[in-house]
């Protein structure tokens, strides 16, 4: 039986892909530590001595869109977001995101109407946009143009987090233009978590493959990104108050990213 050693280059540009996979499922692993570090928990249970009725522990009212934002998502392992098999299932029929009327001077449009599905095509916009070659600097400045007063802060982010993470790991500074590194995210699936104050108010997800190539060696993974929008009369923006719960990330297409409710998205001819 005859063997062949691997040449050199060969092996540089293996471990050059083992690394940049490695680091990525390191940076997911990272994301949802500070999913369930930000997760707000139940109050201590109390007891009151014998005899005495317990006291009800008061609690502040929260509205509805509060309540629609900060509901948790389904959490599942990082390794759901690596490419396996798909699924003929579905969470059901596609959604149609419209098109977005041109409107000039913003790279991000500014087009889409005031429907749930409009807020989704202008998130999918958006996060397609923001991470194109992957560096944080960029979603930073997308996400403070694209946000009213009092949103959440952008460093938040789960997407913000995963950039940062992962040039942190891979030793590339933020702002950095690295050689022969491309990055890039595809939106193909989403969701409507609900809508609140008339319409005004949405709350959507973006599902959507994440490519990082290297020097010619390319990995990718499932990433999610939810973010709660205001329709200002004239467009969609990132809405002040409760921070939307982080995003369920999955293959698109597997089983596991129709157990999380996301659907195929009908794009029909949006940027």
């Amino acid at each position: 039986m005859f063997t062949t050693t691997p040449s050199p280059r060969a092996r540089t540009r293996a471990r050059r892909w083992i690394t940049v996979t490695a680091v990525l499922v390191a940076a997911i692993g990272v994301v949802l530590i500070a999913r369930h570090a930000t997760t707000p928990l139940a109050p201590p249970a109390t007891t009151s001595p014998p005899g005495v009725a317990p006291t009800a522990t008061p609690t502040a009212p929260v509205d509805e869109a509060t309540a629609l934002a900060s509901r948790p998502m389904l959490t599942l392992p990082p390794e759901a977001a690596l490419p396996h098999a798909f699924t003929t299932a579905t969470a059901g029929p596609p959604i149609t995101v419209p098109r977005p009327a041109p409107l000039a001077d913003r790279v991000i449009s500014d087009g889409f109407p005031a429907s749930a599905e409009g807020a989704l095509g202008w998130l999918t916009d958006f996060n397609e946009v923001a991470l194109r070659g992957g560096d944080p600097a960029t979603y930073l400045r997308a996400y403070v143009e694209s946000a009213l007063p009092h949103a959440p802060a952008p460093q938040g982010s789960g997407l913000y987090a995963l950039l940062t993470s992962f040039r942190d790991r891979a030793g590339i500074r933020p702002g950095e233009l690295k050689p022969g590194l491309t990055v890039t995210y595809e939106v193909t699936q989403g969701l409507i978590k609900g809508t609140a104050d008339a319409g005004r108010f949405a709350v959507v997800c973006t599902l959507g493959q994440l490519s990082f190539d290297y020097q010619g060696q390319a990995t990718s993974m499932g990433i999610g990104d939810c973010q709660a929008l205001r329709w200002t009369g004239t467009a969609w923006r990132i809405a002040p108050g409760s921070r939307a719960a982080y995003a369920t990330c999955a293959w698109p297409g597997s089983i596991e990213s129709v157990t999380a409710g996301y659907r195929p998205l009908n794009r029909d001819g949006a940027r």
